[in-house]
């Protein structure tokens, strides 16, 4: 069952989301509702949402900005975005950010029943293929990790796109030693930090490769590989397939 969040700062539209919309027959649940961006953030990181539908013009922060900071975090979501603004330039971003639809308000009866039913359907083959490898940070969950190892992780999901990263700019950032912030996020998180990197990329590139306009070695740069035949072999280790493959169970 997906957990799903609904972003609108439009009280009755956001009400007729969550109220209207015959969600078990969806095998959906509301989780959490918010009004702009920043509560959105909070909802996210106490609600663990599968689904987040949010708006793009809300005030405080908007839908965009949002999701930037979710996915810098580590967010995987699938996102389905609302907005009356009907502009390639808001599209290109919100797909950029992982966004798998976009639906122009006032959108009619049926037509965001009908954007869940696709997504669900784009899931089977990822959901069969993440039952088969297992999730790529099995049990790592942010709430109980100390100041440092949290900094490691927000650097990590702010930066994971520079090649350079190692854990000596990680360290150095956070005004630590090597050995001592290694000894620290392995404690407590049972990943080594080049460990930790490296499924965070695979992460993202997963994401990136759901977008099927996408190529993979543009996949591959964008999650800071230099060499695309090194990433497509971390990929199928951890994934148990080629991006290419992988890709083509999206479509």
């Amino acid at each position: 069952m997906l957990k799903v969040l609904v972003v609108e700062d439009e009280e009755l539209i956001r009400k007729g989301i969550v109220l209207a919309v015959d969600w078990a027959a969806l095998d959906c649940v509301v989780v959490g509702e918010a009004s702009n961006g920043e509560e959105a953030l909070d909802a996210a990181e106490r609600y663990d949402p599968t689904l987040i539908i949010t708006d793009l013009k809300m005030p405080k922060m908007d839908g965009l900005e949002m999701l930037r900071r979710l996915r810098e975090r580590g967010c995987g979501a699938y996102v389905i975005i609302l907005t009356a603004y009907d502009s390639f330039e808001y599209a290109q971003s919100a797909l950029r950010l992982g966004a798998v639809d976009f639906l122009l308000k006032p959108f009619h009866d049926g037509d965001l029943e009908q954007a869940v039913t696709n997504l669900r359907r784009r899931m089977e083959p990822v959901s069969r293929e993440e039952n088969r490898t297992g999730s790529l940070f099995m049990g790592l969950k942010k709430g109980d990790k100390s100041k440092y190892v949290l900094e490691a992780m927000d650097y990590i999901g702010a930066h994971y796109n520079d090649p350079g990263i190692n854990v000596g700019a990680i360290a150095q950032h956070l005004g630590l030693s090597e050995g001592h912030l290694s000894h620290l996020f392995k404690k407590e998180t049972d990943y080594t930090l080049n460990n930790y990197l490296t499924r965070y990329r695979v992460h993202k590139a997963m994401e990136l490769l759901r977008d099927c306009r996408a190529k993979v070695y543009e996949v591959a740069e964008q999650v800071g590989y230099k060499d695309i035949n090194y990433f497509s072999a971390t990929f199928k280790k951890l994934v148990g397939m080629s991006p290419s493959e992988y890709q083509d169970t999206s479509r």
